[in-house]
Parts: structure tokens; sequence; C-alpha cells
């Protein structure tokens, strides 16, 4: 077990129309003009974004918005707005959306901050941040933690390249939680949410060394909530209680709760990377649902003892007469619970061939591990998912 630091600053303000408590919120950070940034066209359609407004309005905040950031966000629209922010001089940015819209407003935040530089160079590890311009959000959707996270992801799609960014100081100031938000979600989203959830858990859970009891009874918990939840939503999308669930599962899963006392790696987020870094129109989420049982075949051997718990204590597979046949066991049942969500399992649900595979091995050197991943284990581990 490491020393560690936790450190969770996000003020969380949750339940029903919540989204209107926004402008006071801001307000109180002594923001003079807001970037309200969000996605697609659903946030305005359901009136979201008038409320949001209306909020800013009330309390006297002058704001300008812009729209249009997709799954996986792109380096171009985070330079759109930083031009925007320049130009209208903001001070202060709300992401009303997901972990694609608050990834974005991050990016855009660093770059508003330290306008002299380029955003692209903190993604390149060419340097660190000094400043960032305060942000926060009202979250529509249950997936990426970034409300309250100190991770920030961007593709450029020049290059196909998906790179991550962490930083403390992108913590952000608050996040507005209505889980009625998300009830009007696609499906999967939604399902595709539930991935995202588990994974951020089960990368920190599943490392080398050995972690703090008390850790583990909280990431286990999590992840049964999600599974329990995930079911519930998809019979019923209006369950309030479930979504609820899945709301607060995605904050507390990347805040740094479940991972207290560990050195991570995210290895399989970063084999992701290069997968929906090269084609675009996979979601973070699905890609998980690929390349995490598919690496946890090919690992589970070094981590024998946690897989075993996993086994026994998450999933709740029967003890069979090997502990290899029980780990296997659960690791199936995983896959099963992904194939229940309508989540891909293999790389052609996602319409992706063989000698595509060939590509992203090429592509996936240097991936970080705690144990060190050869080009043969990288090989292993994309054939898994074939």
């Amino acid at each position: 077990m490491f020393g560690f630091e936790y450190y969770s600053p996000t003020k969380v303000i949750f339940g029903k129309g919540t989204e209107n408590q926004a402008g006071e919120l801001v307000k109180a950070y002594g923001a003079k003009k807001v970037l309200i940034h969000y996605g697609g066209k659903s946030a305005v359609k359901s009136g979201l974004i008038d409320r949001v407004k209306a909020s800013l309005d009330a309390a006297g905040v002058a704001h300008v918005e812009l729209g249009g950031v997709v799954p996986n966000p792109h380096l171009s629209k985070v330079r759109e707005g930083i031009a925007l922010g320049k130009k209208e001089g903001i001070d202060f940015i709300l992401a009303v959306g997901g972990g694609s819209t608050i990834d974005s407003s991050k990016a855009i935040s660093y770059g508003l901050a330290e306008p002299e530089k380029d955003v692209w160079e903190l993604f390149e590890k060419k340097r660190t941040a000094q400043k960032f311009l305060p942000i926060a959000s009202v979250l529509t959707i249950a997936a990426a933690g970034s409300e309250t996270s100190n991770s920030c992801v961007i593709t450029n799609e020049e290059t196909k390249e998906k790179r991550s960014y962490n930083d403390d100081i992108a913590r952000p100031k608050f996040a507005i939680m209505n889980p009625e938000l998300t009830m009007t979600l696609p499906d999967y989203q939604t399902e595709s949410g539930c991935t995202d959830i588990m994974m951020h858990t089960m990368e920190r859970y599943f490392v080398e060394e050995d972690s703090i009891n008390f850790t583990d009874e909280i990431a286990f918990g999590l992840l049964k909530a999600v599974i329990k939840a995930g079911k519930k939503v998809m019979e019923n999308p209006n369950d309030f209680e479930a979504r609820a669930s899945l709301m607060l599962a995605s904050s507390f899963s990347h805040n740094g709760l479940t991972g207290m006392g560990t050195k991570m790696y995210f290895t399989v987020h970063r084999l992701e990377h290069v997968l929906s870094g090269t084609y675009d129109n996979v979601s973070h989420g699905a890609g998980l649902a690929v390349l995490f049982p598919a690496w946890a075949k090919w690992v589970y051997p070094k981590l024998e003892t946690k897989f075993l718990r996993f086994a026994l204590e998450v999933m709740k597979v029967e003890k069979q007469d090997t502990n290899d046949k029980t780990i296997m066991a659960a690791i199936n049942k995983l896959e099963s619970f992904y194939k229940e969500l309508g989540m891909p399992t293999r790389f052609k649900d996602l319409k992706i061939d063989e000698k595509a595979v060939d590509e992203l091995i090429k592509k996936s050197t240097n991936i970080p591990s705690f144990i060190k991943l050869d080009s043969r284990d990288i090989e292993m581990i994309y054939k898994n998912a074939l």
C-alpha cells in the first residue's frame, strides 16, 4: 500500500430542479461573464439550456454559449472555444452535459488561462499548466466522472491521437446533479456510461500492490450498485433511484475515492484511447466493454488474488474446482452483463476486422502497466477481443 493524499474539492448540489441554482452558484464565485458549453441539440430541445440561461440572467451574470461538443471531444472545438472566450472576455465556464463537454470545457479553460501557449502541449506532456479558469458543470450523463475529477481527455482529429492531461487545478468548483436530466438519454449512452463508471473503479482496484480493505469494500459496493442500477434503468428508464445511484457512482468512481493507497496505470483506458482515437465513432464506454475482458483474460494470473475476490464478492460466481475456472467464470459473467446492457464485447461488434486490429496493435506502444507489456502481450490482448 502506498501513502496517499485524497483531494476532492468539488461541491455537489444534488437533487431535482437543482439546475435552476446555476446562476447564484456561479455568481458566488465572482463570475462576470460565463461561457455555457454543451454538446448536441438535446440540451437545447429539452429546455435545459434555456433554464440555465434564465438562472444566470436572474443572478445578473452575462453569458455566451458554444455547442457542438461530440463524443471523444475534438481539439478543433477546444480551439474554437478558446477563440470565443478571448473575444468575449470569459472568466468562468459552465459545462452543460457529460464527460465530453466537461473535458472540452477544461481544455478551453487551460487555453484561456494561458492564452500565449498552445493548449495541445499539455496533452503532449511538453509542459504543465500553471493557471486554470474556474469551471463547473450541470451534469446530464452518468459516465465519465469528469465533473469531480482532475482528468481531461481530448482527441486531435487531425493526427488521430486521443490524449489525457491530469491536474488538480482543473477540478470543477461545483457539480449540479439532477438525475432526472439523464432520463431522456438514448439507451446506448446510458449503457456506455455504466461501463465507463465501472472501469474507473476496476482500473483502480486491479493493480499490483495490496490496497486498503476499506477502499476495496467501497469499490465493491460501487460496482455492485452500478450493476444493480444498470439493470433497473434498462427495465425502466424513469427509475429515479437507479438514475441517482448511477449519477453518484459516476462522480465517486473517478474522484480518487476508490483508489486510495494504490498506484494507478489505467492500462485499459490507454488501449481504448488508441481505439477511439483511431475510430472516432467508437464511444469510450463501448471500447472499454470490448477491451477490459480481453485484458483481464491475459493478465489475471498476475493478479490472481484480486481477481478471485472480485469473482466471489462482486460477480457472485460459485467457487469452482480451480481458481482459474472461477476467475474466467467471473470475466464471462461480466461480458454477459455488458451484452445485457447492449454493449459490444468483440471488435466485430464495432465493425472492426482483424486487419484493422493489426494496425491498432502497431499503434499501442509504451502503454503504462503494472507489468511491462511487450508487443506480444499487446497482440494477445487485442486478439482476445476478436
